[in-house]
């Protein structure tokens, strides 16, 4: 939202108030409070008429710093809130001086200066991240006279920023208007389903907005050298997030609001779906199912849309008997073919549902001003909306689901959760502006936790359209709709990449695109990127998305990147792990792995798969790719081609090939089953080594599905000599030194030349050996 007409003036009825005068500093045991007048005091009579702003600065987190600006502080204030891991710290310390006010968290700190009208700067270990001076906060009101408070950050020359959600706008966000406010509104579109209030810089720190409600940004837009946020009220709630690295203040970010779960390992699988407005029943199902076997594709989740209900009692959760007649029997069959199962559901409830007049009765519906129920007839006719802050609305809600997962399911499509009135009552007087973002969450928590409390901890996970702050501990998150043409392919990217960079771990998108049926070219391309994605689904909307009805190359395209998927988990599931434990992304921004390379700042057509990985996705019908490589030697994974890096590159690439490159020095666990994603990743597993250089050390984990830890292994290089330490569960491995195919020895272990690089073979329970490389 923007208040000023160019940098001098307001808009016209705007009233614009900034801290201009500091008048007092508390300093309490871990925060600091700070009044500021809105204008120059000279004598007494100024202090009256006019508002005294507050500023309170603490730390909930080491490397976090809040900052609260208040202006009436009698406003009541109505939930909901973002849920945030706080906690009193010991690396917190407050200095006063003459000149400034510092209050230190870890290496991160805000120094307050006391002389200078208003002024405060963040810095991380001695490093400026950004500030504000007596023109950036603000409280205003409108030509209408709402209330707003405001805040601008300074953007230095050459800083970027990331993130916001899953916005499909280009990616870096500078000189874009972005209101926090989830909407249905596609891909190709500045609206976005999953709205976070959450940036991050180029520059190494993160700034998170505490409000549920809408947040509007302009960067770099109104003030071209500002980062401006701004809600209605009386107040603003922000941090900032400091860290030695880009992955450090995720970590940082998301350990305020919420680590990612880590989803079961056979969710790492292919998804095929009956698409959205098809025609199906168990006989078009096993048709699709049985026709993947044949033709040697591994396919591991069937995912039933809509229809699987009877249409306007959107949702009953009962299968429509005129079309599943025998659904527990269905689904047993399914399962036996070794399946896992997938129902889509929505948080509303048609009136022709027989829930609708259940959920009325007892209270578990939103209800309008009037104290009925609140309906419309957008998507479903008559439809109301599950109330998630009434307890017993969530406990009616998780049994009906439960229901079916006692009946096989095994995980939800959480779809919609957007289209959320704000003229309604909730049952707890949440405040319904603030509920429009804040409602998915709930919805989501309360399909995860009833799927982990039946299920088990680890074997939760749901495939969610929306989402907001905190949102990524209920994974997997995917899209949206998106068109099948590379524009929307291209822009489905983006939208991923900035979810990465706002806290969430795993992404998924529809392969192939929703919208329409994609070109035989389209198809195949997208399936190489869908598949060196954290999750893959093949899903549509009136057509269905077996490879066979776009051509035959597709059907072995389709096997080809199934089944790289499948041997690559071992590496995947580390990285899964990884993400869980850190809040790291598995699909990685280059600027997330690569902040010192200024050529990765603005890069949106490539990411990192995990640390070690690059993939380069196709946009073209010719199969001509340009990206661009970091220093070093880069290996590229399915060739084993070497490439220098710190250059841009252009290839073109048939279907069975894309730019898939290793980095240097990385030690990659490869699997041997390429049939299914959930097997035993640590038997027979080839670790392959790439380009360690002189003085460089490279590790790798694995983990079992169970996320048992089997198997360590960290190589050391000195001169010509690799040591290599590992321990673990004494299930036989390999080591493979990728390009490498002279040695002059290896002790304690045996080894052969194989075509791809050496391959050395330690005897279970071996703990070190040291592979000798010719001078």
């Amino acid at each position: 939202m923007k208040f000023t007409d160019g940098y001098w003036m307001v808009r016209e009825g705007v009233q614009l108030q900034n801290p201009q005068d500091v008048r007092d500093i508390e300093i309490e045991s871990g925060k600091v409070t700070v009044y500021a007048a809105t204008r120059k005091i000279t004598r007494k009579g100024d202090t009256l008429n006019g508002a005294l702003l507050k500023a309170q600065f603490s730390s909930p987190l080491p490397d976090v710093i809040r900052v609260q600006w208040v202006h009436h502080e009698g406003k009541a204030s109505q939930g909901p809130a973002f849920e945030l891991n706080e906690q009193t710290h010991g690396q917190l310390s407050i200095e006063d001086n003459e000149q400034t006010v510092t209050l230190q968290s870890g290496k991160t700190c805000v120094v307050i200066h006391k002389q200078e009208g208003w002024k405060t700067e963040f810095f991380y270990d001695g490093r400026r991240l950004t500030g504000t001076n007596s023109k950036g906060p603000a409280y205003i009101r409108d030509a209408d006279k709402k209330p707003f408070v405001r805040e601008q950050l300074d953007l230095g020359v050459g800083e970027y920023v990331y993130g916001l959600g899953e916005r499909f706008t280009p990616f870096v966000k500078n000189g874009q208007s972005v209101d926090i406010w989830n909407e249905d509104g596609g891909t190709s579109s500045e609206q976005a389903y999953k709205n976070v209030p959450f940036y991050m810089s180029n520059r190494g720190y993160g700034v998170f907005v505490n409000h549920p409600e809408k947040v509007s940004y302009e960067i770099a837009s109104e003030v071209v050298s500002k980062v401006q946020f701004s809600v209605p009220g009386e107040a603003l709630d922000y941090f900032i997030v400091g860290g030695t690295t880009p992955k450090e203040v995720l970590a940082n970010y998301t350990a305020l609001t919420g680590k990612p779960a880590l989803p079961p390992a056979w969710s790492f699988g292919l998804w095929l779906t009956t698409s959205f407005t098809t025609d199906y029943d168990e006989a078009t199902v096993n048709h699709f199912i049985d026709g993947m076997k044949e033709r040697d594709i591994p396919l591991h989740v069937f995912h039933f849309d809509c229809f699987w209900m009877k249409e306007y009692e959107w949702c009953n959760f009962e299968w429509d008997s005129k079309v599943f007649p025998d659904p527990e029997g269905m689904l047993r069959r399914l399962k036996d073919k070794g399946l896992r199962i997938c129902v889509w559901i929505n948080p509303y409830i048609a009136q022709k549902s027989y829930l609708f007049k259940e959920g009325a009765q007892d209270g578990y519906l939103v209800k309008d001003k009037e104290g009925s129920v609140w309906q419309w007839d957008l998507w479903q006719a008559g439809m109301g909306l599950v109330d998630f802050t009434n307890p017993a609305a969530v406990t009616w809600f998780k049994g009906k689901l439960k229901r079916l997962i006692d009946m096989g399911v095994d995980s939800f499509k959480t779809d919609f959760g957007e289209r959320i009135p704000t003229d309604v009552v909730y049952y707890d007087g949440s405040d319904s502006i603030k509920m429009h973002n804040y409602y998915t969450q709930l919805y989501n928590k309360a399909v995860f936790e009833v799927l982990e409390e039946t299920c088990g901890q680890g074997e939760a996970m749901l495939f969610a359209r929306s989402a907001t702050a905190g949102g990524q501990q209920f994974p997997v998150h995917w899209g949206g709709d998106c068109s099948s043409t590379y524009e929307s392919m291209a822009e489905t990217l983006r939208g991923g990449l900035s979810l990465g960079l706002s806290g969430f771990g795993f992404w998924s998108h529809d392969i192939s695109g929703f919208e329409r049926t994609a070109t035989p070219d389209v198809y195949k391309r997208w399936v190489a990127f869908g598949l060196l994605s954290s999750h893959s689904r093949l899903h549509g909307n009136s057509s269905y998305r077996v490879p066979w009805l776009f051509d035959e190359e597709a059907v072995d395209v389709l096997r080809f990147y199934t089944k790289l998927k499948c041997r690559l988990m071992p590496y995947l599931f580390n990285t899964a792990h990884e993400a869980s434990v850190q809040g790291l992304p598995m699909m990685r921004a280059m600027v997330l792995e690569f902040n010192e390379d200024p050529a990765c700042d603005s890069l949106d057509r490539q990411y990192m798969l995990g640390d070690s990985l690059l993939v380069a996705p196709i946009f073209r019908e010719d199969g001509e790719v340009t990206y661009y490589i970091p220093a070093g030697r880069w290996t590229h994974f399915l060739t084993g081609e070497t490439l220098e890096g710190g250059r841009w590159v252009r290839e073109q690439h048939h279907y069975f090939s894309l730019p898939l490159l290793v980095k240097p020095g990385s030690l990659i666990a490869v699997g041997k089953d390429e049939t299914r994603p959930d097997y035993d990743y640590a038997d027979g597993a080839v670790l392959q080594l790439f380009e360690l250089q002189d003085g460089a050390a490279a590790s790798t984990a694995v983990y079992s599905p169970s996320l048992e830890l089997e198997l360590e292994v960290t190589a050391v290089r000195s001169g010509s000599s690799i040591e290599v330490a590992a321990g673990g569960s004494g299930k036989p491995w390999q080591l493979q030194l990728r390009g490498i195919h002279e040695l002059e020895s290896v002790q304690g272990a045996a080894w052969h030349a194989d075509p791809a690089g050496i391959m050395v073979s330690p005897a279970p329970g071996t703990e070190r050996f040291v592979v000798q490389l010719k001078a």
